[in-house]
């Protein structure tokens, strides 16, 4: 079957503004929204720019807007967005574009470097693995799912336009610490979000939480994260 896409182009190097360029593909409906856009970069336009890598919905580097959503273009099948109408390709939104579909993630990783993602323990280096209970893990397991596409920050209407919102990722991030039975830097984290009233700019839109690829119940782990906040 032929498809169009209709894809937001920029180059800073040569223009000053963005602009959209259609092409026409042929695919299989099962196809997905990286192979087309293989399809072009390799047989049509090579200078096409966008990220990928592993293609299996794991390293969540080709995030883009498709229809006007945040998707994973290695996820998202044709034949699951209309094909008979022109498919559109954009940026995620809320991060500098470099060119083309690639954003520069500095800012979406300095959020996450800021919340401290990363395992905080009291004492003695241990005489062996420091054990945990399934229902301890259980507690935090939905948020160790988080592949960094940021897709359900980029997603986020305050982080578009408040630069003080550490955005649902980071929240998320420190949320898999946070609720960890054995980490000792959960309050360091609480105040870190609570500063700059960070994680109180959410405003519970859902957006995040349908726009991840992993099906992360980002706002529950949002309000959680308050809650701890309130009852510290």
């Amino acid at each position: 079957m032929d498809v169009t896409l209709t894809i937001r182009r920029f180059n800073p190097e040569t223009v000053d503004e963005p602009s959209w360029q259609s092409f026409e593909v042929s695919v299989q409906p099962t196809d997905r929204v990286l192979d087309a856009l293989h399809t072009i970069k390799w047989e049509v336009d090579g200078t096409l720019t966008f990220r990928r890598s592993c293609a299996h919905g794991v390293c969540g580097s080709d995030a883009m807007r498709i229809n006007g959503r945040n998707r994973l273009a290695c996820k998202t099948l044709v034949k699951d967005i209309d094909p008979t109408k022109p498919i559109t390709v954009e940026p995620i939104k809320g991060l500098p574009v470099l060119k083309d579909l690639v954003v520069d993630m500095e800012p979406f990783f300095a959020a996450y470097r800021s919340v401290m993602p990363f395992l905080v323990t009291d004492g003695h280096e241990p005489t062996r693995e420091r054990l945990q209970s399934q229902s301890d893990r259980e507690r935090f397991d939905d948020t160790t799912k988080c592949i960094l596409c940021a897709a359900c920050t980029t997603s986020c209407p305050v982080y578009w336009n408040d630069g003080q919102y550490f955005g649902p990722q980071a929240i998320v991030g420190a949320h898999r610490f946070i609720f960890d039975s054995r980490d000792a830097g959960g309050a360091e984290r609480l105040e870190i979000l609570n500063d700059r009233e960070g994680v109180w700019r959410c405003r519970t839109t859902f957006n995040c939480t349908d726009a991840c690829p992993r099906g992360i119940e980002v706002t529950k782990a949002i309000q959680e994260v308050k809650r701890a906040l309130i009852f510290r």
